[in-house]
């Protein structure tokens, strides 16, 4: 059975399987306007997502050629994936923040094979070993770059902009960037009173941004041809202090659960971070490459047992917090080390 859940005030989430992920799904939040109803997110681009979509909207009395808008909290293919086949079933517009939109076209018009040069540079560079890169180049060789998700996203019809109203008949629903889980995160503030009444200013579509029980991963943005310093964690620290000070009364995110007490979330958030930042000035009393710091760091479960997929983002992260001690004098690279090592000052 589909699972379907209204959140009163017109607004509803559907459950979109994510295939072969422990996330499970991605709710897709439906927003009645007065030109028809708008999609937050549409889910990842599979057959069985796209049924559990369209009978989601079915069990609404509605249809997916019905749909007049979708507007993306960020490209992420779980959910931005099925935006193209909803514009193509419908006719309507797809809304995203520009940082992100720039991501989705980079990622269109790059040869396949950019993509698998650019990795392995870069875990190279972090000191990954020679038989984590080796699949990278062989993959590469093989072409199978076409069928990774994401190569072939849509692009928006139209631009999110930062403290504005996005067009919605009869709506409030003002975009706010909250960049860190991507450059072009937004998360959307629904400026009307609660149907229940809680007290607070309305809700949140929060995305990837605000999540009930699970930190986001928050990793370096990914350009080739890009080679600013930038700081997704601190991006991501400052966004959710944003978010905390407005005071919502619930929370609808794009993955788990709906929830209140957003200031209380936020909170324990910025804790966690500050905590892992601290421990990870401890690992490097000596210094470590990335990679390295990455295999000594906590994740849910042992180093040896992490595929090897969600390896490459976990040293991601590592980087994404080693960026931000930089950033803060708290650690420094190791002059004339190849790979880069790092140690804390």
């Amino acid at each position: 059975m589909t699972q379907v859940t209204e959140h009163g005030g017109g607004v509803w989430s559907l459950r979109v399987p994510i295939p072969d992920n422990p996330l499970g799904h991605t709710l897709v939040h439906v927003l009645d306007t007065d030109r028809g109803p708008v999609l937050v997110d549409t889910g990842w681009d599979d057959l069985a997502s796209w049924d559990e979509l369209t009978s989601g909207l079915a069990a609404l009395g509605l249809s997916v050629r019905e749909i007049h808008g979708v507007v993306i909290t960020h490209h992420h293919p779980d959910h931005h994936g099925l935006s193209g086949r909803v514009r193509e079933e419908s006719g309507a517009w797809i809304a995203m923040h520009a940082a992100d939109t720039a991501v989705v076209r980079r990622t269109r018009e790059a040869e396949p094979g950019t993509w698998f040069d650019y990795l392995a540079r870069k875990l190279a560079t972090v000191g990954a070993p020679e038989d984590h890169i080796a699949p990278l180049r062989a993959a590469r060789a093989s072409g199978r770059m076409r069928t990774l998700p994401g190569l072939r996203s849509a692009l928006p019809d139209r631009e999110i902009v930062p403290g504005e109203l996005l067009d919605l008949a009869g709506r409030r629903l003002r975009a706010i960037w909250t960049p860190g889980h991507t450059p072009g995160h937004v998360c959307l503030h629904l400026e009307e009173e609660h149907p229940s009444r809680l007290p607070g200013h309305g809700r949140l579509f929060s995305g990837d941004h605000l999540l009930p029980g699970i930190s986001p991963h928050i990793g370096l943005y990914e350009d080739p041809d890009d080679a600013t310093a930038a700081d997704p964690l601190g991006d991501y620290l400052d966004s959710l202090e944003r978010i905390g000070r407005l005071g919502v009364a619930e929370v609808l995110p794009a993955h788990q659960y709906a929830f209140t007490d957003a200031a209380g979330r936020v909170r324990e958030l910025l804790d966690h971070h500050e905590e892992r930042l601290t421990g990870l000035l401890g690992l490097l009393a000596v210094p470590l490459t990335p990679w390295q710091l990455a295999e000594r760091m906590e994740w849910n479960r042992p180093w040896d047992q992490i595929p090897y997929g969600s390896r490459n983002i976990a040293v991601s992260e590592a980087e994404a917090h080693l960026r931000r001690l930089v950033k803060l004098g708290r650690a420094e690279p190791v002059a004339g080390t190849d790979p880069v090592t790092y140690i804390a000052v």
